[in-house]
């Protein structure tokens, strides 16, 4: 085999610039799930506790009965029949949930007030809404 000299040396400069691996960081690695699982759980966890200002947060990154919340009342909008209908109940339970946990779970007297207030805007709503 005739090979050209100066590719060979440029291979031995690569190889050399190379890290070399250990072998742990060959060896295969098992799927952990569970562990997985958990970091997204605590990256979201993280996400949602982001808020403006800081020192006394009254705007956050919407927690999980929100964001439920908001897509029902979304597919609500663009359905009809018994699919509106379900997709409206979902929203107004995502929407109690989330005002229960800014009432009894919100950082600051801003969000309790907040979580109060749509548990009563809510309530009232769904009321009215049976009512007729």
């Amino acid at each position: 085999m005739n090979a050209d000299p100066r590719a060979a040396r440029r291979l031995e400069r690569v190889l050399r610039k190379t890290p070399k691996l250990k072998h742990s960081d060959t060896a295969p690695r098992e799927p952990t799930p569970a562990v997985e699982g958990m970091a997204v759980r605590v990256r979201f966890k993280r996400l949602t506790a982001l808020g403006w200002p800081k020192s006394f947060p009254i705007v956050q990154f919407p927690n999980a009965p929100l964001i439920v919340a908001f897509l029902a009342g979304a597919t609500a909008g663009v359905v009809h029949g018994a699919a509106h209908a379900d997709a409206k109940a979902v929203s107004y339970l995502a929407m109690v949930i989330w005002a229960y946990e800014e009432l009894v779970d919100g950082v600051n007297w801003f969000r309790h007030l907040l979580g109060l207030a749509y548990v009563i805007s809510t309530t009232t709503h769904l009321a009215l809404a049976l009512h007729h």
